[in-house]
């Protein structure tokens, strides 16, 4: 409904010259006792001529509308003349930061977690900014935090709480940045609104279950460590088996093999120092 319409208009050096000009003109009706005349020309010079000129600043723009129709955006900086009746608004077209509060959401798995993000965003279509939405600046973060919302319930917090998840909020911090950063701009094109970047600036689980959680990782740690010891400690007690009997050293039973693998085991996979114990007579007495 509403399409930014961009206008060039006429410098407004030639109206200020214009300006003085009429000014002049007034000043000489009035010494001269040309009163009426005088009174005439000033009151037009300052209802017409003065109050169309604007000043348009790098990165920003005037949205103009004459008597509740847009007529314009004037984006081009610098000195212009416009309509005098038209209502002027000004509009920034710089870059914003939006540093979102810290929300506390469930994610896909049901766990509860903190996430904000940093949004960077910028004016893109000044008629809808100005038209489409009550309040644009409003508009942008309660959206914002809508989308942030809606991505963390999308996904898991990270492979331990889903396994078969190809993206987490943990671990896919560049895929899930693309997803955030589409959904803004889905949401917030109403309002005329470009995201250039959207990044998770914090996450973490909620106060609530922290500590449980992280005695979870550690146990996952500890199960992953005691696997690698394992399976290291059972390739070393099977290359002494073989060395063993390649080079003939011993002849070891079935039972005596038994013993061996045993005690190797216990060696290489305790997390203490072992005590020798020197057996002085025979495994069977």
């Amino acid at each position: 409904m509403y399409q930014e319409k961009i206008i060039n208009p006429p410098s407004g050096y030639l109206a200020l010259v214009l300006f003085l000009g009429l000014l002049a003109t007034a000043i000489f009706c009035f010494v001269a006792e040309m009163f009426v005349f005088g009174s005439i020309i000033l009151t037009l010079n300052f209802l017409l001529v003065m109050p169309g000129l604007i000043i348009v600043n790098p990165n920003e723009s005037k949205v103009l509308t004459l008597f509740g129709q847009y007529v314009g955006t004037v984006k081009s900086d610098g000195f212009f003349w416009v309509n005098p009746f038209t209502s002027k608004s000004k509009l920034s077209l710089r870059a914003r930061n939006l540093n979102g509060q810290q929300l506390k959401v469930n994610d896909k798995m049901g766990n509860p977690i903190e996430i904000a993000a940093v949004i960077v965003w910028q004016v893109k279509e000044t008629a809808k900014a100005t038209f489409a939405v009550e309040n644009y600046l409003q508009y942008v973060n309660i959206q914002s935090e809508a989308a942030v919302r809606h991505l963390a319930n999308s996904f898991a917090y990270d492979h331990m709480e889903d396994e078969s998840a190809e993206i987490t909020l943990k671990d896919g911090a560049e895929k899930v940045s693309v997803l955030l950063e589409g959904e803004l701009n889905e949401r917030l094109s109403r309002a005329g609104i470009e995201v250039i970047e959207a990044r998770i600036s914090h996450l973490a689980y909620a106060q609530e279950i922290a500590s449980a959680m992280l005695q979870r990782q550690q146990a996952t740690a500890v199960i992953a460590a005691r696997r690698l010891i394992v399976e290291g400690a059972v390739g070393m007690v099977e290359m002494a088996l073989d060395k063993l009997s390649q080079k003939g050293i011993v002849e070891l039973d079935e039972e005596r093999k038994a013993a061996m693998v045993s005690n190797l085991l216990v060696v290489l996979c305790g997390d203490r120092h072992v005590q020798p114990v020197v057996n002085t007579g025979t495994l069977y007495n």
